[in-house]
């Protein structure tokens, strides 16, 4: 019988700039996932990678000195070491600069539009965010995208920045003709936006951007090649450049076999490209709709919201240096709320570091490790040897560790996995298991069962602590798990 198939994605780093500790977060969220459903028996497929197209890069290399290749090598590859430096599962890292395996699947999915007769060329008038690469409008305060049929001049809430006013010649596509297939596609949960928040701003903003007619406006999917030439040529007219945001979301599509996706991880900035327009070319395709968009928040730094001016960004690889990798794992995933906005600080970094992991999970560990060293006793063979109430504490904290990673609430599984630690230690001390008694064995050994029982908990939040374990636990030898740091 074979494996029911899992297909889970990041969405594809802007390669603009180095890594930082948002884009960390979303990355270790979807790696979670991606090893509890291995863990759970799926043939799973973890995709992540670099979007390397479009004007922001051209102008971020010009202002390095280099190249356009030579800027995104460099930064996709900073990219790809920090999915090796937090010990990410992913099967595949893909590149839309990679003219062997991306590039002839845009230009499949481009001739798919042209066959279904929803690109068009024509004329196109519209203001500009080169933050964003994308059109904009300025209407009651929310940003959308759509042609500039207002007066006055829109500003990016984004980026803050006042759009560009821009007329040229595009190819179109006519996103119009599937705007009920959208909107009913999400209202019945088909695509199921996570959270429920997010889905119904995604339904505002599909209101906000229909026009008289009750439809989506069409959308300019490319760009002159003198104004765009770091791009894909559009197939049959070299003259235009495919629209970065055309070209990146087919990196989804890659691995055949495995689509549809079962979870695109998303920042919320970037949900109205996944939850519309993708969504557009799917159904223009006529290809299974993905079946989850989850979508995170934003990390701010000491409550303000991170910035290279303001000198407040977080490397996540400096932290990684310092702390460990599985610390700042534990911290994103415990700390910062999975569907909301969250804060880092170091003050705060240190508190989850030593409450969490050096006096709970570490001082645990190395006590009963330490008390069986002493006692000679082993674990015992399995749960239905167990003590009664330690069974039912288990089976309490497996129940709610699975509930809370169907709903991707990361946080909360990793509360039920700290319930149980505190069971344990508070059975250490209730029963001073330092002092030799006549049931001071059967507790050591089935406390033993039950730190096995965490760590395997435990490897998909913290893989390298899972392991590290497991082989105390195997080879009987008591090692610091987290160092206490000052």
């Amino acid at each position: 019988m074979s494996k029911p198939k899992f297909y889970i994605t990041t969405s594809i780093a802007y390669t603009n700039a180095p890594p930082h500790i948002g884009y960390a977060l979303e990355l270790v969220q979807a790696d979670v996932v991606a090893r509890y459903r291995r863990q759970s028996g799926d043939d799973v497929f973890f995709l992540t990678g670099t979007d390397e197209h479009g004007a922001k890069i051209v102008k971020a290399a010009q202002a390095a000195g280099k190249t356009p290749k030579d800027f995104t090598d460099e930064i996709s590859g900073k990219f790809e070491n920090l999915t090796k430096i937090l010990h990410l599962s992913n099967n595949d890292f893909i590149r839309t600069t990679d003219q062997k395996r991306h590039w002839p699947g845009v230009r499949e999915v481009w001739q798919g539009l042209e066959r279904q007769k929803d690109i068009e060329f024509g004329d196109y008038e519209g203001w500009y965010c080169s933050g964003c690469e994308a059109f904009i409008f300025d209407k009651n305060d929310v940003k959308v995208m759509s042609p500039a049929n207002f007066a006055g001049t829109p500003k990016c809430l984004t980026h803050n920045q006042v759009g560009e006013c821009v007329k040229e010649k595009n190819y179109f596509f006519k996103l119009s003709k599937y705007t009920n297939n959208i909107k009913n596609a999400i209202e019945n949960n088909e695509v199921e936006i996570i959270p429920k928040e997010r889905k119904n701003e995604i339904l505002k903003m599909i209101e906000q951007w229909t026009g008289r007619d009750g439809k989506l406006r069409d959308i300019s999917f490319s760009r002159p090649k003198e104004k765009l030439g770091w791009g894909i040529p559009v197939p049959g007219d070299d003259s235009q450049t495919i629209y970065v945001w055309a070209d990146a979301l087919v990196n989804y599509l890659y691995p055949k076999k495995y689509w549809p996706a079962s979870v695109h991880c998303v920042g919320k900035d970037i949900l109205k490209f996944h939850a519309i327009i993708w969504l557009g070319i799917l159904l223009s395709l006529k290809l299974s709709l993905p079946k989850k968009i989850f979508v995170h928040g934003f990390i701010n730094s000491g409550g303000q919201k991170m910035s290279k001016s303001l000198g407040n960004v977080v490397d996540p690889f400096e932290l990684v240096k310092k702390y460990g990798v599985d610390a700042v794992r534990y911290f994103l995933l415990r700390e910062i709320p999975a569907t909301e906005d969250g804060d880092f600080s170091e003050e705060k970094f240190k508190e989850r570091y030593n409450g969490d992991l050096a006096s709970g999970l570490g001082n645990l560990v190395a006590r009963v490790e330490k008390l069986a060293q002493v006692t000679k006793t082993k674990k015992i063979g399995n749960e239905k040897s167990l003590i009664a109430e330690y069974k039912i504490a288990l089976q309490d904290s497996k129940e709610k560790y699975k509930e809370s990673l169907e709903r991707f609430e990361f946080s909360m599984a990793l509360a039920a996995i700290w319930l149980l630690i505190k069971f344990c230690d508070q059975e250490v001390e209730k029963n001073k298991l330092w002092e030799k008694s006549d049931k001071q064995k059967d507790i050591i050994s089935s406390l033993l069962f039950l730190i096995e029982e965490i760590a395997k908990f435990l490897e998909p939040f913290m893989p390298e602590t899972s392991e590290k374990i497991l082989k105390q636990l195997k080879n009987k030898k008591s090692e610091p798990l987290f160092p206490r740091f000052k």
